[in-house]
């Protein structure tokens, strides 16, 4: 090791050494960067279980306690009446590789308080896109179990959609993305909350969500190239810069 340090480099040398150290410092730090972001989602999706974990509440509950509402993943069971007038189909979603639409529907829990379901998902027409399936919703009195969501996820769209959601106004209750505000207020009054409907297929519909993960997996790949470039530079530092002036000098002096 002595011979090797010992032999003579090129004014370079320091430079080199200063650009290796920065990279190293800089990818070994982008590693545990990446590292710390998986561990916040491991957390995040613990606190997700351990809310699930809580008990079911029913509709006096949540209707006692508004505050409720908003403990997302909070596990449900609401008692009201469908308002199908307002059901909306959410375009281009997918359940297990096939493409079709997320059915919404506003659950009336009672006089004042309204709750937007996302009941499930049903399949696309394979020739003509605007024809909507066919679904029950029924009259009356109906129970829903379930879990406090967030708003269904946005999609990339390429113009303004209309918001109208009455049958009355003609205008197609096919969606590609929901704004819950003008939504609301097109249709009468606030929603307490979005509720993703866990009960068995049903109505026409496939309630086959997607479990819950934490999703570390790329967070984790990440770590694992930015740290093998760490050591890649390390080692073509001491390969360029040590190993082979060696070599080459040892081979000089034969």
């Amino acid at each position: 090791m002595a011979t090797i340090i010992s032999v003579p480099r090129h004014r370079a040398f320091a430079w080199v050494t200063l650009a290796m150290l920065v990279g190293v410092v800089l990818t070994t730090r982008l590693g545990f960067w990446q590292l710390s972001r998986a561990a916040e989602k491991e957390q995040r999706h613990a606190a997700i279980m351990a809310q699930m974990a809580e008990p079911i509440l029913n509709t006096a509950a949540v209707l006692g306690q508004p505050s409720y509402f908003k403990s997302l993943h909070q596990r449900v069971v609401l008692q009201g009446e469908w308002l199908p007038e307002h059901t909306l189909y959410l375009d281009n979603r997918a359940m297990n590789g096939r493409a079709g639409f997320w059915v919404l529907t506003p659950l009336q829990l009672d006089a004042s308080t309204r709750v937007l379901v996302q009941r499930g998902w049903v399949p696309r027409h394979q020739l003509d896109r605007t024809l909507l399936p066919a679904i029950q919703t029924p009259g009356g009195w109906v129970q829903v179990n379930g879990r406090i969501a967030p708003p269904p996820s946005r999609l990339m769209a390429l113009s303004q959609e209309p918001q109208a959601t009455s049958t009355a106004s003609g205008v197609s209750k096919i969606r590609q993305n929901l704004d819950l505000d003008t939504y609301a207020s097109d249709t009468g009054g606030a929603l307490a909350a979005v509720v993703l409907q866990t009960d068995a297929a049903s109505d026409g519909l496939l309630r086959e969500w997607p479990e819950i993960t934490a999703g570390v997996e790329k967070n984790l790949a990440y770590a694992f190239q930015w740290f093998a470039l760490a050591a890649l530079q390390l080692m073509l530092y001491i390969w360029f810069q040590f190993i082979q002036p060696y070599r080459h000098a040892r081979r000089s002096s034969l």
